[in-house]
């Protein structure tokens, strides 16, 4: 049996160490530290430590990675599996595993290196996504392959969903590139096509204009935006108020040419939402979140408003 080393952080990292405790000999399992979180800014493990401490498994969480380094490289394990980590692998880490450190990956390398794959996936309204498992190297995201998997994105599918569809295609992709390590086959394949990064998201990118944005770009930010709490896509009234826009839809059949002004609403529709102009384009939304109020449908939020056909909505 494999030994190996788990490197992971949040909850999406979570069933990748279910699966290496299944399938290998887990030694240790490193993630970042304990940090405050929620309301009261109580000190908690992340999803990764809670987890493995349930599996009784050795963690260690260091706030500076290269001081356990030496300790990783005593274990003498196999190799490492990083999903999710948030640290930098240097290369004394690569070297302190037999075979080296394997990062899943959410997209199809070399396409979208860096922190938010899946979201600028669905920023650019991609037909296809997947996931990699490559071989850590000192670059970002620039390590070899061992296997990829693809999948189709749905028109209107957002980060929620694709992250569980990829988290399925993951696990899937690791099991068999395992499989393969432990009989002896390891590949490694160089990257091929154009690279492009995909960084961490700052807040003011989470902003959306009706009045500067197309149809088609406004959906692609929203669907990408879906798992980002708190910073979902956020539009401004022409009051200046703040309005998350949580779940839109874009139908092909509605993009004729109209004479409207973006960012006006155009109709209403019994299922909940409403039409309203973009610069180019025409865009259903489905759900807000208005500052300080709780999620509604975003016909509440207009008759809520007494919005009429050609009010004046968004910015």
């Amino acid at each position: 049996m494999l030994k190996s080393v788990f490197f992971g952080t949040p909850s999406v990292a979570v069933p990748f160490l279910e699966e290496l405790a299944k399938t290998t000999q887990v030694l240790l399992v490193v993630t970042q530290p304990d940090r405050p979180s929620g309301r009261g800014l109580e000190v908690k493990p992340c999803p990764v430590k809670k987890r493995a401490l349930e599996l009784g498994l050795p963690v260690m969480s260091p706030e500076k990675f290269k001081d356990i380094v030496p300790q990783i490289a005593k274990l003498k394990a196999d190799l490492g599996l990083a999903v999710a980590y948030g640290k930098i692998f240097r290369k004394p880490a690569l070297e302190a595993l037999k075979y080296g450190i394997l990062n899943v990956h959410f997209s199809l390398l070399p396409k979208y290196r860096g922190a938010a794959p899946v979201q600028y996936t669905l920023f650019n309204n991609e037909k296809e996504s997947g996931v990699s498992l490559f071989w850590i190297d000192e670059g970002l995201d620039t390590g070899k392959i061992a296997l990829q998997k693809k999948t189709e994105i749905l028109p209107n599918e957002d980060s929620i969903s694709l992250f569980e569809k990829l988290t399925t295609l993951g696990l899937e992709a690791t099991k068999e590139v395992l499989k393969d390590i432990e009989n002896g086959k390891i590949t490694k394949i160089e990257q091929t096509g154009t690279p492009c990064l995909a960084p961490t998201i700052q807040k003011e990118e989470c902003l959306i204009s009706f009045t500067k944005m197309t149809a088609l770009e406004i959906h692609g930010k929203v669907r990408g935006l879906a798992s980002a709490m708190p910073s979902y896509a956020r539009a401004l009234t022409p009051q200046g108020q703040s309005v998350q826009i949580l779940k839109t839809t874009f139908l092909e059949d509605k993009q004729g040419k109209s004479q409207a002004k973006a960012g006006t609403l155009l109709s209403i529709v019994k299922e909940g939402g409403f039409f309203i102009q973009c610069i180019e384009g025409v865009l259903l939304i489905e759900k807000v979140r208005p500052a300080g109020k709780n999620t509604m449908s975003a016909k509440d939020y207009a008759n809520g408003r007494s919005f009429k056909t050609g009010s004046e909505v968004f910015l």
